[in-house]
């Protein structure tokens, strides 16, 4: 069965006109689709300041008739995050979902180290993706969503703040073939690298584009539009992605 995801990140919702009217714009437009999605991930940092009313509006904003499936980047905090956006009892724990997906598994993912901008799955978040692949038949691909890239997308700003020891994940990934892919956000970019022999995809964000070094020493692009990426996922287990802007 082939599988349609979007990809969103970077929202950076902080109650400005600004921030709402463009996370509003990209769901508008993946809302309108003809062919709708059969979801959409949002790789982090859903709010800027990690306070309860962005998650409020950012619920408001994510309502769609398709699943909308999340994760925390390092501007989110996982109390707020849990009470206002998935309704539950507000803990630190970190915030791990698994969904299954038109035959595939979504395994959402907490790489956030509270009060830092660098990532690390911890040994509790590496424990549970180790049980969740276990569990799954052999046959069903599964996709991994996180914050933080584990590879440098060679701009110093989101280099400084990559996924620490990203061979742990590499060495669980080892271990289960039926990964197809790593998805990330965090960089303000759309890129493509690979990761533990995998297509590794960052995501653009929707509130500012990065500018890379050799186009200039303004590094926060803020005129660009929103960006998105449409996966496509067939039945040979091939990841095909295509990027978007919402003018």
């Amino acid at each position: 069965m082939t599988v349609l995801l979007a990809q969103i990140s970077d929202l950076h919702l902080d109650g400005s006109e600004r921030a709402t009217a463009r996370a509003s714009r990209v769901m508008d437009y993946l809302r309108a689709l003809p062919h709708p999605v059969d979801a959409v991930l949002v790789t982090g940092d859903i709010a800027d300041h990690g306070e309860e009313a962005e998650y409020e509006e950012a619920a408001r904003i994510l309502t769609a008739p398709f699943p909308v499936l999340t994760c925390p980047g390092n501007h989110d905090a996982r109390p707020a995050y849990r009470k206002a956006l998935l309704g539950e009892t507000p803990d630190h724990r970190p915030v791990n979902r698994i969904h299954h997906i038109a035959g595939t598994a979504i395994l959402m993912c907490d790489s956030t180290i509270p009060g830092r901008d660098e990532g690390r799955l911890d040994a509790q978040t590496l424990d549970w993706i180790d049980t969740q692949l276990t569990a799954l038949p052999q046959d069903t691909p599964a996709v991994i969503a996180f914050h933080q890239p584990p590879v440098e997308v060679h701009h110093p700003l989101p280099d400084s703040c990559m996924l620490e020891q990203p061979a742990q994940l590499a060495a669980l990934l080892d271990a289960h073939p039926q990964v197809v892919a790593v998805l990330t956000g965090h960089a303000h970019t759309a890129a493509v690298s690979t990761f533990a022999a995998r297509p590794l995809i960052v995501g653009p964000a929707v509130t500012w584009t990065l500018r890379m070094p050799w186009e200039g020493n303004r590094p926060a692009d803020r005129d660009q539009p929103p960006g998105l990426a449409f996966h496509i996922l067939g039945d040979d287990r091939r990841l095909t992605t295509h990027y978007r802007v919402v003018l």
